[in-house]
């Protein structure tokens, strides 16, 4: 039977893990009910990115039968359990689902992305999933969990590509059909707010306002326009397009370093 790892970066008693756990209780394959096992983190690790913390034991506790909540980073939680906690590795990896949307450059950052991108190098096969959501008006997570589960029960039914990373966000209303996309930009405008400190010197808010760009291919026009992003991703970063420039920077350097 397929067996999947389901981890976030929300915490282990997150809206957007425990609906979708549930959906998958409800969703069933030809070959029968869906078998996962949750390692999640104990506290709330957005914005880690794929960090991993080495200068401290991590200690994991049983939640319940199956759920387990480790004191660390999602990829923390992805390595604990792949290597300690399960008694054989995971056939997919499924991260979310993120209270808040992973769109371009934020998925480089992200907690949730960054454990899909940790299973990926461990040589899982992964999918990262979130939902977008808006100031004073809940985000329908039951909703997300249903098209995730879905979603997932096509993976296992049409057979899970050994090199798939794939980062899919819904958009806040119910979605009118599905995009793939690219990554797209999205810096951010006054990401830093300076503070005094009541204790002397200064502090600092990381904050702002995301400025995505104004292309129609990319994941943030996608769910702009209500439609599910679908994302491959890659977990080899080299620019193939430098290496093989002969008048770019990368030739001067070769020389300067000879």
């Amino acid at each position: 039977m397929t067996r999947l790892l389901l981890t976030n970066d929300d915490g282990v008693g997150a809206a957007g893990l425990t609906c979708l756990a549930a959906a998958l209780d409800r969703a069933a394959t030809t070959q029968g009910p869906v078998d996962y096992q949750v390692v999640a983190p104990l506290h709330e690790q957005s914005g880690c990115g794929q960090a991993l913390t080495l200068f401290r034991p991590l200690r994991a506790r049983t939640v319940r039968e199956g759920w387990f909540s480790v004191d660390g980073t999602p990829s923390d939680c992805v390595n604990v359990g792949v290597h300690a906690l399960l008694d054989r590795p995971p056939d997919l990896l499924v991260s979310g689902i993120n209270y808040g949307v992973n769109l371009g450059d934020d998925v480089t950052h992200s907690g949730t992305v960054g454990a899909a991108l940790e299973g990926r190098l461990l040589g899982i096969p992964a999918i990262a999933f979130s939902q977008e959501y808006r100031k004073a008006q809940p985000a329908d997570m039951e909703r997300a969990a249903d098209l995730a589960a879905r979603a997932i029960v096509s993976l296992l039914e049409q057979g899970i590509p050994d090199r798939m990373l794939l980062n899919v966000n819904f958009p806040f209303d119910p979605p009118r059909g599905v995009r793939i996309a690219r990554l797209g930009r999205r810096p951010y405008r006054n990401s830093v707010v300076q503070q005094d400190d009541p204790r002397g010197g200064s502090m600092y808010w990381l904050v702002g306002k995301p400025e995505p760009e104004r292309h129609d291919d990319t994941d943030a026009a996608a769910v702009r326009d209500g439609y599910i992003s679908i994302t491959p991703l890659s977990a080899d970063l080299t620019d193939r397009e430098a290496i093989s420039e002969e008048d770019g920077v990368l030739p001067g350097l070769v020389g300067a370093l000879r």
